[in-house]
Order: structure tokens, then sequence, then C-alpha cells
């Protein structure tokens, strides 16, 4: 494989990044930790188990310093390295059910267009399955019952719209199975790898469609259509909305808010499109899904290996949690809770469920990878999250909601530096990104990197955020740099009210739409900030939607209902958009861009930048000509981002700053 294309690991760095957090105040801090051991990881990460549970697979470093595929048999010091040495595979692969081949998502530089390659466990042989220019893979779907097939999303004949593939794994021979009508966001197959389901996005109201086909060949009709607003999750990729079908193809399960506000987990009749059984509901939590590096939703649901029935289903309000629905796995759980730290995931799981894989999870660092063996009640610890962290100089990420000036409960996280008072604390604003999506409790290495160097750090789940309920989430409709930046700067004064905060020492910084919600800040709340770090920010809303790309077509209507439409609307554009604002500008700025970004594109940081630098205001402006969305895939550059950042606000916060010493060279430019 060649070294062009770029690992899917650099969106897993990008969704790190676009979430982040800081605080100051010298005297009882920790040892000032190195950037490297926030950022370094573990030696081994992305653990999984072969469906015939012979071999447990993880990413790892080779000898050139690229993230490569090993395997071992459980048990066993038997590593062996699968893919070349500087073949980068990333975090996230897929075992196929013959147990023989590895699959994985690979882009170029960036630019998002995955392929999708597929390795030889045997031989090492890796082979791409779809070698086309320009052309992105999404919407895997692999089942036990077709073990030498995948299906995958193409937009091969189409740019804007994915057909469906089925792809032969031995010889690689690729036949379409169906085309995209013009609607459909993603397709779902039963348990005999046929495509059943589908769920469509109406360009002409954003309503969300189920629709089903009872086989290969017949009609497809609609099951549920629900209007703008009211499937409680996001109108994105479909991926949380039509889950699996269960074992007999009579039923799907459908994560939605079908009762009240939060989502359920629901079996509904494939047919009828009836609501069959609410199989787990919260009163006040939505159903936990975690944001995958392959940048969709993933709900955190176990199903049998055996009979394809639902086990246990995660929520997550302020910290998630398991309701066990299997009576079979509670003792599973109540081992693993009582072992691990109260927290986790499963990873991975044999076809026979003896043996699973697990990530415990922590906000200290004392993560670890295990290997559950359910039939000897033995758990073996495979590697740490983050070796070496002494877990006493990390700081607690604490969850708090605040109330915002309207009266809406506004879901927090702060994390305090340790060994200082909880006074007049230098605060740095970490701004999530989507805007639909959330900031979760957990080990989060920008927080832990700011803290240590004795800053406050603050993630606020604004209105809009995924997670917390319909009514919540629809409360961001229309508030772009508004209610949405009202709740920022709520909590913000509810930490300076409370004497935490600094008033004269706060930052702000954040990525995608965190960058957006970073140059609001400091345009439409001027004296609230002293500085503030925007990477890959959008300045102009009507700019970014007009250059969005191709394959968001389909949520390109979404965008423009929640937002209001910008496209047509130049007031609207001129009122949210920070370009047009740069002149209230008081706050020390730097703006940092990977100029081959594919969503937010360079020149949206090209027209801020421009714009301030004829009303004579200071910016600087952080350029990787190699990088895309986030700037931070390639390890020299991170390294480079964090050493600016750390000078930055080391100078206008006045937080601890590690001397820069020599680095690697990196791709940056300073335009």
């Amino acid at each position: 494989m060649s070294m062009k294309y770029r690992s899917i690991y650099g969106i897993a760095i990008l969704l790190i990044v676009l979430s982040w957090s800081g605080n100051l105040i010298f005297g009882e801090l920790p040892e000032l930790l190195s950037r490297e051991s926030f950022f370094g990881g573990s030696n081994k990460n992305s653990f999984s188990i072969s469906p015939d549970g012979k071999y447990i697979s993880y990413i790892a470093p080779t000898k050139k310093g690229a993230l490569g595929l090993w395997v071992c048999t459980p048990g066993k010091s038997d590593d062996r390295l699968l893919s070349g040495e500087e073949d980068n595979i990333g975090l996230v692969y897929y075992w196929a059910y013959d147990n023989k081949h590895i699959l994985y998502l690979a882009d170029t530089d960036g630019d998002e267009n995955f392929h999708l390659f597929t390795l030889d466990i045997t031989t090492g042989k890796n082979t791409d399955l779809t070698p086309y220019k320009i052309v992105k893979a999404q919407n895997l779907l692999l089942k036990k019952s077709r073990p030498g097939e995948v299906l995958v999303g193409l937009n091969l004949r189409d740019s804007r719209q994915f057909d469906m593939y089925r792809i032969n794994l031995e010889t690689g021979k690729s036949t379409k199975e169906l085309d995209n009508p013009g609607d459909v966001r993603w397709w779902l197959s039963d348990e005999n790898l046929v495509i059943r389901a589908a769920v469509a996005i109406s360009q002409k109201d954003c309503s969300t469609t189920l629709r089903v086909r009872d086989g290969e060949g017949k009609p497809w009709k609609d099951l549920i259509v629900w209007p703008f607003g009211e499937t409680g999750v996001l109108e994105g990729y479909g991926s949380d909305i039509a889950i699996a079908f269960t074992a007999d193809g009579k039923a799907i399960f459908v994560q939605a808010a079908f009762e009240g506000d939060q989502t359920q987990l629901a079996k509904v009749d494939a047919i009828t499109g009836k609501v069959l059984k609410i199989i787990s509901s919260r009163k006040n939590e939505s159903i936990w899904n975690q944001m995958g590096v392959t940048l969709y939703n993933e709900a955190q649901l176990l199903f049998s290996p055996k009979t394809g029935e639902v086990q246990a289903v995660g929520f997550n309000y302020l910290k998630p949690s398991w309701e066990v629905i299997d009576p079979t796995l509670k003792d599973d759980f109540s081992f693993l809770e009582k072992n691990g730290n109260g927290v986790f995931s499963v990873l991975g799981r044999d076809l026979l469920d003896t043996k699973w894989v697990i990530l415990t999870l922590s906000d200290i660092g004392d993560s670890a990878y295990y290997y559950l063996d359910r039939t000897a009640h033995k758990l073996e610890k495979l590697a740490e999250l983050n070796p070496g962290f002494s877990t006493s100089n990390m700081a607690p990420m604490e969850p708090i909601v605040i109330k915002s000036r309207d009266g809406l409960d506004i879901p927090c996280y702060i994390t305090y530096p340790k060994g200082v008072p909880k006074e007049k604390l230098p605060l740095v604003v970490l701004a999530h990104g989507g805007p639909w999506a959330r900031d979760d409790w957990g080990f989060d290495p920008f927080s832990q990197y700011l803290a240590n160097r004795g800053y406050a750090v603050l993630k606020v789940n604004f209105r809009g955020s995924t997670g917390f309920g319909k009514k919540f989430l629809n409360a961001g409709i229309g508030q772009w740099g508004a209610k949405m930046q009202d709740d920022i700067t709520d909590a913000v004064k509810y930490f300076i009210g409370k004497g935490i905060a600094d008033a004269k020492r706060i930052g702000i910084i954040g990525g995608s739409y965190g960058g957006y919600a970073t140059l609001a800040g400091v345009t439409f709340t001027p004296d609230l900030y002293n500085c503030a770090i925007c990477m890959s920010g959008i300045s102009n809303v009507k700019t970014f939607m007009e250059s969005m790309p191709d394959w968001w077509g389909l949520i390109k209507k979404r965008w423009l209902m929640r937002i209001g439409n910008v496209l047509e609307d130049d007031e609207l554009n001129r009122r949210i958009s920070p370009v047009f604002h740069t002149k209230d500008i008081k706050a020390k700025l730097m703006i940092i861009h990977g100029e081959k970004d594919p969503r937010v594109k360079i020149g949206e940081a090209d027209q801020i930048v421009k714009a301030m630098r004829e009303n004579k205001q200071e910016v600087v402006y952080v350029v990787y000509p190699d990088e895309g969305h986030g700037g931070t895939a390639h390890a020299a550059n991170l390294l480079d981002t964090l050493v600016r950042i750390e000078e930055f606000f080391g100078q206008y916060l006045g937080g601890r700053v590690q001397p820069r010493g020599e680095l690697p060279p990196s791709s940056v430019i300073l335009k």
C-alpha cells in the first residue's frame, strides 16, 4: 500500500482535537508533564477479536513509525505484524467473518475520499478493494452468513450519492448491488447480507424515512416517516436510526424518540411499521451513542452473536451506564464493573460468545484494554490506554449542569488543575464541533494537558448538542451565533460569578463548529475572552455552505433547516458570520487550518485573516499544507500545533509552558 494513503487515524486525532480544555496558577501544581506523555498514547490500541476467537488484533507502531495492524493468540506472546512497515492502518478496522481478512479505510492527505482495503492475515497481502479516483467508501456491511463478502457504499456513479456494491474478499471482484434513488443516506442488510432497509432524507422538507423491502428484487415501501426534528437523533448518516434486523428478518431494531423526549430502542415490525416493543428506555437519558472515528455515531448496544437479540443497552446523560436485558450477562457485567473502572465498552466478541475484548473508561487516565474469558471467568489486561501515566497527577472531569439565561439546563464538564485553590483560575473553553455532537465524560488528553499547565478546562454542551433529548437538540434551530453561543457565555460567567475563574484570563479554543464558536465568541462577546484559537473554523456561513463536499448533498438541506437559509438570506448570514464583525475583536487570535481540508475549506480561514489585517488587527495564521480537517493527522504537525497552543495560552493567560526543545520537522507555514 502506498504511503500516499493517509490513515483514518487522522480523523481520530481530529475528533479529539475538536473537544479541548485548559487552566492556570502555580504553587502546588503537579510536575510539568511532557506533551508526548499526553499524546503518545498506548503502544497498543484498538483491540478486537476474530469471529472464531483464535486471534486478538490491535493497532501499534511499526519500526518505521506507521500504525500497523498486529495479531496474537490469546494467552500467548506470539505477536506478529500483518501490515507493511509503512502501512498506516488506522484505529478503525473490521474482521471479516471468514476469519481471514481484515478491512480498513484510508484516505489521501485528508481528502476524506476513503478507500476500502483488505489485509489477508495469512499472507499479509494488502489490497485496495476500491481503486478509484475521487471516490469515497462508507456504509460497510458484514454478516456471518456470507463470510467472504462485504457490502459497501460508493459514490462512483454520482459524487452526491452512494450506491451499494458487493465485493468478494478473496478475488476483489466488485458487483453493483443497487442504485441509490437519490435520497438514501444509509443502507441496512438483514442477516443474509441482503439489503432490505434504507434511511432516506427528503430534500423537500428534511423528513426522515425508514424504507424497507421484503427481499431482493421486491418493491420498496415507506415504513416510518418522521417529520423534521422528530426522530430524536440527528438527520445524518442514519446509522444510528436503523440499527439491525432480527435474525428472522421480520422486525428491525430502531433507535428514535418513540415515546417522550429521549431516544429509546424499539423492535419495529418490518411489514407494518408497528412498534412491537420498547426494549429499553429511561426517562431522562437517551441511548449512548459514541462518535466513532468513522465520523458517524455508533449506538452502544449488545446483540447476541447466537440469536441476534438485544442483550444490553447503554444510556448516557452526564456519565454512561448499561442496562442489562439478558440475565445471562448480569454476572459478566457485575464482574466487569467491579474489576474495571465501573464504566466500559465492549469492543469485540467471538461468535460462541465466550471471549470478549473490552475497554474500561476513566477520566483520570487509567483506562485499559482487557481480554475476558467468560468460561473461566478470567480477566486479562492487554494494554493500558495511557501507559506510564500517574493517575495522581490527573484531574477528575466533573459533570455539572448550569442554567442558561432562559432557564435551560446546560450539561457541562469542568476539569480543575490539581493542587491549587479553585479561585481566580485562568479558564479555557473547549468548544465541541458538530455542532450536532456532544462532549462526553471520560479521559481527554487535551483537558488534562491544559489542566497540567494550570488552566481550568470547561466543556459546554450548548443547545443543539445531541444526546440530551429531542427538545434540547431542536432548541438549537436558528441559534448559530445566538442562544447556542449564549449557552457558552453563560457557562463562563457562571464560573466567573462563583469566583472560580479569573474574568481577565479567559480563553477559548475549538475546531470545525467549535472553531466557529471560537470566532463567534471573540466577535459577539469581545470583552469576555482574552485570547482564542480557531482550528478549521467557519468564518462565513454562506461560503461554507456553498463549498460543502458533494457527498454532503443529502444533509445540506438539513443544515439550512437548522441554521437558517444563509444561501438566500444575506442579512442572516451577515448577522451570524464572524467575518463581518472582525472590527469588534479585542482578543488575541490564532487561526490554524489544514490546506487540504475538504469540509471547512481553507478559504474560511483566508477570509477572516484578510479582514483582520485590512483592519490592522493582529492575527497569527498557521497553515499545514499536507493536512485535512483538523490539521493534526501527522505526528510532527500535531506536536507543532501543541507547542504553538501552549505558548500562545502561556503568553496571554499565564499558564506553564514546557520549553520548546528540538522538534521533528513539520509542514507548518506561517502566513
